[in-house]
């Protein structure tokens, strides 16, 4: 441990001594420090007064070093290189500990995102780099260490964990419900502001097959709006534009918080899909990988559990 702190000046102070020495000038090495002239001139200033001597000869455009200042640019920079070395080598390491994530725009937007500032609190040396897309297959890629896609649980070549099955139900904002009192069933949806979500994935639950499945004319389907991701239909919905259809445990929050309502209630409809966390068979073991996925399972096991039906 340094026993002589005392002696040291300040970090800052070094650094803009060293620009400005291996420059010849304030003004240059403000520039190339991003500061102002006035900001290097003070600093040097100060470094002179902490070693009780004069580090530069000012000229009219440019400085030199003393023979004092020589001596201190001799052993500060090899220690700044040394620190800097150090410094790169300590975040190359923490890159090492970075876990790349891919999900579904849903479940990034909806389930991750909420959950991230708890997970980074409690694993400091860890980062996800969570990457978002409704194409499965950049999803799969080899970017990728984790995955987290909707479907039945079988992917070829990849180890699949439940994270939660696949209940929906129609959602709507408190306000929007107050102004539309009409929900006596799933036939009333016909009569109201419909939020669709357009997308290439036609095995997803839409309000067609969702009021189909419950026994109303899916012919009669009346959209108000429709956007291009499933968060954006939730936002729709918060803001009031209308009715849509919500995914158990992506909606949970904004239930929680009141800023959705079921207006049916506890209908629904469960399909026999789900949502899973995949990792590559064989891929190598990697512990900051392991410690995410735990993380998720975690979650996983403490959500809200829905009725497997009505």
């Amino acid at each position: 441990m340094l026993k002589n702190r005392a002696v040291l000046p300040r970090l800052d102070y070094l650094l803009s001594f060293e620009v400005a020495a291996e420059l010849e000038s304030f003004s240059a090495a403000a520039n190339e420090l991003n500061v102002s002239e006035t900001a290097v001139s003070r600093k040097i200033r100060l470094l002179e007064l902490h070693y009780q001597c004069a580090l530069f000869v000012r000229g009219h455009r440019s400085v030199r070093l003393t023979d004092m200042g020589r001596k201190l640019l001799n052993g500060v920079s090899p220690a700044l290189e040394s620190l800097a070395r150090v410094s790169e080598d300590m975040c190359n390491d923490l890159e090492k500990s970075s876990v790349r994530l891919a999900a579904t725009n849903s479940v990034a937007s909806l389930w991750i995102m909420p959950r991230l500032a708890k997970f980074h609190a409690a694993n400091c040396n860890i980062t996800i780099s969570l990457v978002s897309s409704d194409r499965d297959a950049e999803c799969l890629s080899d970017d990728f260490e984790l995955i987290i896609l909707r479907g039945d649980g079988q992917w070829p070549g990849f180890e699949a964990r439940e994270l939660f099955g696949e209940t929906v139900f129609p959602v709507c904002a408190p306000g929007y419900l107050e102004n539309h009192l009409t929900f006596g069933g799933p036939e009333d949806f016909l009569n109201h502001s419909l939020i669709e979500v357009s997308n290439n994935h036609t095995e997803w639950l839409n309000w067609k097959t969702w009021l189909a499945h419950k026994g109303a004319n899916p012919e009669k389907v009346r959209h108000s709006t429709f956007v291009n991701t499933y968060p954006l239909a939730i936002q729709a919905a918060v803001d009031g534009l209308g009715v849509a259809l919500g995914w158990g445990h992506l909606v949970d929050r904004h239930l929680q918080a009141g800023t959705l309502v079921r207006p049916l209630g506890a209908e629904h409809v469960r399909t026999k899909s789900g949502y899973y966390l995949l990792r590559r068979q064989g891929a190598k073991a990697h512990a900051e990988s392991d410690v995410v996925a735990n993380w998720l399972l975690q979650e996983s096991a403490g959500r809200t559990r829905y009725r497997q039906s009505v």
